[in-house]
């Protein structure tokens, strides 16, 4: 067992059977995750995407990696005898966690680019995912100077503030009792009877985004007290936070993360 394994281990335990099934109840199959209804309140919050200092570009993911292929580059993706480049869209987004891309790149703002495109920051009806911003998209593919949200997992950046505002607004502080579910997907899809939870305090759970054996954050990250939980759908683009109008609030109101509420969303 490798150093990290055995620490997440250590503070994060296996969990027994049953502590998912208030959430089935409340939410029904959480196959993707565990999606709850306003506790009272909710907000969405949303990943990070990221733009070059050069701005967006002409040329498009896919079309610079059609290129890529053309020269050599990169070799065809090629399984089963199907070339995978061929019938797909390289769309720029990834699955998993993500993080700054480094020198060069600057935070984009979902508020911003809805304001350059006019496009919603979230349609009305829809749920943060490949869906928003059907302007910037050309024939599927974003900008090359663009890095779109990823699916399915927080970016580390937003997960360490997300910990940060939590601890704040939960009456035991860094010692409060947590659970952290991952969804099947999250962990190669490979056993969909014995749900993964693990237990452990607030103040420990930066941890968890480092575990080895996944490329996510938790799908669901609830206080034992219920109080808030969280859910990061494995197909969209932002997490939802239930809990008190307090909480609420200061998500949507924080300088770091990017939050909104989404009234369709509430129930």
């Amino acid at each position: 067992m490798s150093e990290s394994s055995t620490a997440l281990t250590k503070l994060w335990p296996l969990a027994p059977a049953g502590v998912t099934d208030w959430l089935h109840a409340v939410c029904g199959d959480g196959l993707t995750g565990f999606m709850p209804p306003a506790m009272p309140d909710a907000a969405w919050v949303l990943n990070a995407m990221y733009e070059h200092e050069r701005g967006p570009m002409e040329t498009t993911h896919h079309e610079y990696h059609q290129a890529r292929l053309e020269d050599g580059s990169v070799q065809p993706h090629i399984i089963g005898g199907v070339d995978l480049d061929a019938i797909s869209v390289t769309t720029g987004g990834g699955l998993g966690r993500a993080e700054h891309p480094g020198s060069g790149w600057r935070r984009l703002r979902w508020a911003e680019l809805a304001r350059r495109t006019g496009d919603p920051v979230v349609p009305d009806g829809l749920l943060p995912s490949y869906r928003c911003f059907p302007s910037v998209r050309k024939e599927g593919s974003w900008p090359l100077g663009i890095v779109p949200p990823t699916e399915g997992s927080l970016d580390r950046e937003t997960w360490t503030r997300l910990l940060e505002i939590l601890t704040e607004h939960s009456p035991a502080g860094p010692v409060t009792r947590c659970l952290a579910y991952y969804s099947p997907l999250t962990l190669g899809a490979s056993d969909f009877e014995n749900l993964h939870v693990r237990v452990g305090k607030l103040g420990d759970a930066a941890i968890l985004y480092d575990d080895p054996e996944t490329d996510f954050s938790p799908s669901n990250l609830w206080a034992e007290d219920r109080s808030w939980c969280l859910c990061t759908d494995y197909d969209l683009w932002a997490t939802k936070v239930v809990g008190s109008q307090v909480l609420v609030d200061a998500l949507v109101s924080d300088f770091e993360i990017e939050a909104i509420r989404l009234p369709w969303t509430t129930t």
